[in-house]
């Protein structure tokens, strides 16, 4: 593993703003190589970004070792995800209404909610799964041979998490679309594409996605709880563990976790997937050359390298002693993951795809702890079924041209990727 330079060595880390705009705009090798220097320096701090109409908070502190992160993760206690762990500012009580899922939330509700959505999550109802997966996956290969050339995003990688977890929960599929749309607009970061330029204009969008997701769960459940089904909203509106059940605000919030987490960032992970495999034919060639031998560890580099979900934050709720360094009560951190999956402390020749690398112990479904992700073994299914279709069916097929990327500091995206074969 690589050393740490001394005291005397540090690299210049002047002129990097992990709260500018432009930062995000850089290209991946250059933010990349702007998180190495920052991992051999102390935390650093920053001011907030400019929301527009929020409010500008104290600034934050860039948590980007391994070692920072997993410490972290491990002490929900002393580095709380309330009031927000998905938003640098504060979320106002409007926003909170739909956003505050539990991943805002800490114990005791957060575990409390767990307990009850966990049960969607089971191996038995993962692996009664497994077929729908894999004829969904089947039905977007048949497209894709029929369509030929087109944007992987919008054809491919996209459309496979999205109709499985609509179906999960019951969503008709004249509404697919809209739970798209709407996750699409919840993570857009500060994509005009998606926000608009005007920072007012970006709030009422946010806020119309937020809406949209809570009201289309509650006219399912609505019909759920008078016609219970064997789908997860079904499950979700009738569960009663230890006296305890979802309100109609904590289940709409919970879908809206669900359709972007699951969602989104499910579809980058395959987006991205297909960036590297083509821009290191030797891995594809090594991956396709015995695909199930090679695809565990092929989609745990897949996430490690790509790293969907950039950074988590959390708030400081004492002073607290992180790896030597003071951080005080009231404090805001953000936990970088696509920094802490890149640590040479950690990670030899990190920068490098290996579907090979053993062990692998990236963050990209969160750091150890109580928020580390429900959906992982989901997430995971998904990403392999697609995969051995395309290498059963259209073992050829590759990036065309450099992807579209998501304006985002949040959620390292790809908007779209022409893709040949």
């Amino acid at each position: 593993m690589a050393q740490s330079p001394s005291a005397g060595t540090l690299p210049d880390i002047s002129g990097i703003d992990l709260s500018d705009n432009e930062f995000w705009k850089l290209p991946l090798e250059d933010r990349h190589a702007a998180f190495a220097r920052l991992r051999s320096h102390p935390p650093q701090f920053y001011a907030e970004p400019d929301m527009g109409p929020l409010p500008p908070g104290p600034g934050y502190h860039a948590l980007v070792t391994h070692a920072d992160v997993a410490e972290a993760s491990r002490e929900p206690g002393a580095f709380a995800s309330e009031p927000s762990a998905v938003s640098i500012p504060d979320m106002p009580a409007d926003f909170a209404e739909y956003f505050g899922s539990m991943i805002n939330l800490d114990d005791p509700r957060h575990a409390r909610l767990r307990r009850i959505v966990s049960r969607g999550f089971t191996p038995r109802m993962l692996a009664r799964l497994q077929e729908d997966v894999q004829r969904h996956a089947a039905r977007i290969v048949d497209d894709l041979l029929a369509t030929g050339p087109c944007d992987f995003v919008s054809q491919v990688a996209a459309r496979l998490p999205l109709v499985v977890i609509c179906e999960m929960m019951g969503i008709p599929e004249d509404r697919h679309r809209e739970v798209l749309e709407s996750s699409n607009v919840v993570l857009a970061g500060n994509d005009p594409e998606y926000l608009g330029s005007d920072p007012g204009t970006a709030m009422a969008r946010l806020l119309e996605a937020g809406e949209s997701l809570s009201r289309l769960l509650a006219e399912l459940a609505a019909q759920r709880r008078a016609e219970p089904t064997s789908d997860l909203t079904s499950a979700l509106v009738n569960a009663n563990v230890d006296g305890e059940a979802l309100t109609d605000q904590e289940l709409g919030s919970f879908f809206t976790l669900l359709a972007v987490a699951g969602n989104e960032t499910t579809r980058n992970a395959i987006s991205h997937g297909l960036r590297l495999i083509t821009e290191h034919p030797e891995q594809r060639g090594l991956w396709w050359s015995d695909f199930e031998a090679h695809a565990p560890g092929a989609v745990e580099e897949i996430v490690r390298h790509a790293s969907p979900v950039v950074w988590m934050r959390r708030t400081l709720t004492r002073d607290y002693e992180l790896n030597g360094h003071r951080l005080s009560a009231g404090d805001k951190a953000l936990l970088f993951y696509a920094s802490a999956n890149r640590d040479a402390a950690v990670f030899d020749d990190p920068d490098a795809f290996d579907i090979t690398r053993k062990p692998n112990p990236h963050l990209g479904f969160g750091g150890p702890g109580p928020h580390f992700c429900l959906g992982a073994h989901l997430a995971r299914r998904e990403v392999t079924v697609m995969f051995r279709e395309l290498h059963r069916r259209v073992p050829g097929i590759r990036a065309a041209a450099r992807p579209k990327r998501l304006a985002s500091s949040f959620v390292n995206g790809i908007k779209s990727l022409p893709c040949t074969f």
